[in-house]
């Protein structure tokens, strides 16, 4: 199961970097610039966030993202596992109650300043890509590799307009293998609505 779940976030992490050369951002300061979007001439294609959401705790530690009614919804045990291996980014990843072959992960992207308009700028790459509300906030089911019919999806979720974040099942067995993206869905609701109250 964490052979799997590495072997996805790893492509999860080659995706992101591919984002960020992409950008044009060169990975320096850890702060917004309010001319970010001037400095990607297709910056602004995706849909902007009705409030940016408060991200402090989420950069951090990822781990915060996810109450105990949060989890008990989707069934996933606490605490998450925060995931260091990567110089690139920081996430977590929670094992599901039921099933060490379940989990879920979740990936903030500060590194590209254009939040989920940047996944917007690479829809041409992906082999899926569709968009959905997340509680209100820009989402959309995109991936450079279809892992569905394996039990993985990726779901981005715009959090502010400069600040993206996966949110990537990985479902091994049982009813759900059939329908990751739900379940992404379902968390990445749990994910703002915790959000929503921290602001």
């Amino acid at each position: 199961m964490i052979s799997r779940t590495v072997r996805i976030a790893a492509g999860t992490v080659a995706a992101l970097a591919a984002l960020t050369a992409c950008s044009g951002e060169s990975g320096g300061g850890t702060s917004p610039s309010s001319s970010a979007p001037a400095s990607s001439p297709a910056a602004g294609s995706g849909p902007k966030v009705p409030a940016a959401l408060p991200t402090d705790a989420l950069l951090s530690d990822p781990c915060s993202v996810l109450t105990a009614d949060g989890a008990t919804q989707v069934g996933l045990a606490l605490p998450g596992k925060k995931d260091t291996s990567s110089s690139q980014l920081t996430g977590c990843m929670w094992e599901s109650t039921r099933s060490d072959q379940n989990s879920v992960a979740v990936y903030p992207l500060p590194q590209n300043k254009g939040g989920i308009s940047d996944i917007y700028d690479q829809k041409a790459q992906d082999v899926y890509f569709e968009p959905v509300s997340i509680d209100g906030y820009p989402g959309v089911f995109a991936d450079v590799q279809d892992g569905r019919p394996s039990g993985t999806c990726t779901l981005w979720v715009g959090v502010t307009d400069q600040l993206a974040v996966s949110v990537i099942p990985s479902i091994g067995v049982g009813d759900n293998k059939n329908n990751p993206c739900g379940i992404a869905q379902k968390f990445a609701t749990a994910m703002v609505g915790h959000l929503k109250g921290a602001a």
